[in-house]
């Protein structure tokens, strides 16, 4: 059977990806694997040594670059991503959430994402792990990804899977928070896209209404949608959300959606008294105060 040049195996790999941009890593990876395995797809790969070093990488980058298959995506730092021929006018999220494989998109933009507002946002909002938690995660990613081989790839000093800042995605300004609360995303089909939940977005509404238009925006969302989908919000508010979380859901639910529920009822009676503990922390406390809830209601 005739070898394809390496090269070409490389675009092969690329075309397949549902993604706009690769990383150094993801690169490397390739590049790895097929000196290992020397196939693609069932077929033979032209390729000369054993294995792989930093040299290999690096000359296959530059045939990519040189030939049009790749280029520098300008968002990052020079050599660490790379826009895939093709998918130039790819969105903002789908780039963050290729170039950050643990981020999801959350608050406004799962939001607009989900229907739940007509508000389009100008920056994006991603959730994501800590930088620690993050790096373990990264760590977990590359011992699957490797398998066995993984001390080999670490010894030839081939490029590990990096933590890149995401401060702005060509004229989107990116709000990328750090989430103690993981895993509340779905995948979309033929993306790289992770979107959070509609239960995790009504919860990440009250949990930071400031990343989500402000409180007057939570409370009209939720006025319109919360009946709708009170199946999925209420969970999601109960398992992960604080007392203070519970206070303002609840009193949004009870008092400004005329929704009433057992759930509901069990935040009213582990409801802190007493304190600042405000609907709006955006605001200056009000005598405005809700017994039930322990409540300041600092809004018109």
């Amino acid at each position: 059977m005739k070898k394809i040049p390496l090269q070409q195996a490389i675009a092969l790999s690329l075309a397949a990806l549902h993604q706009p941009v690769i990383t150094r890593y993801q690169l490397g990876l390739f590049v790895f694997q097929l000196y290992l395995t020397k196939q693609f797809s069932g077929k033979p790969v032209r390729i000369s040594a054993q294995t792989p070093d930093r040299r290999a990488l690096s000359r296959a980058i530059t045939q990519l670059l040189d030939s049009g298959v790749l280029h520098p995506n300008k968002n990052f730092p020079q050599g660490r991503v790379f826009t895939i021929l093709g998918k130039e006018k790819s969105s903002a999220d789908e780039i963050a959430c290729s170039v950050d494989p643990f981020s999801y998109v959350s608050h406004l933009s799962a939001m607009e994402y989900h229907g739940l507002t007509d508000r389009l946002s100008k920056m994006l909002f991603l959730s994501s792990p800590n930088t620690k938690t993050w790096h373990d995660f990264a760590n977990q990613r590359i011992a699957k990804d490797l398998g066995d081989n993984e001390q080999l790839y670490r010894a030839l000093n081939f490029p590990l899977l990096q933590r890149l800042n995401i401060n702005k995605i060509g004229k989107r300004a990116v709000n990328r928070h750090s989430s103690i609360h993981l895993g509340a995303y779905k995948n979309i089909k033929d993306t790289a896209l992770r979107i959070a939940t509609i239960g995790r977005t009504f919860f990440d509404m009250i949990h930071k209404p400031e990343f989500c238009g402000g409180i007057y925006h939570v409370i009209d969302t939720y006025q319109e949608f919360a009946k709708k989908y009170l199946n999925l919000l209420l969970p999601e508010i109960d398992k992960h959300g604080t007392k203070m979380d519970k206070a303002r859901a609840g009193y949004i639910l009870e008092s400004r959606c005329d929704l009433n529920h057992s759930t509901i009822d069990s935040w009213a009676q582990d409801a802190q008294r007493g304190g600042s503990r405000k609907l709006d922390p955006a605001q200056e406390y009000s005598s405005n105060y809700s017994e039930r809830w322990g409540l300041s209601i600092n809004i018109g």
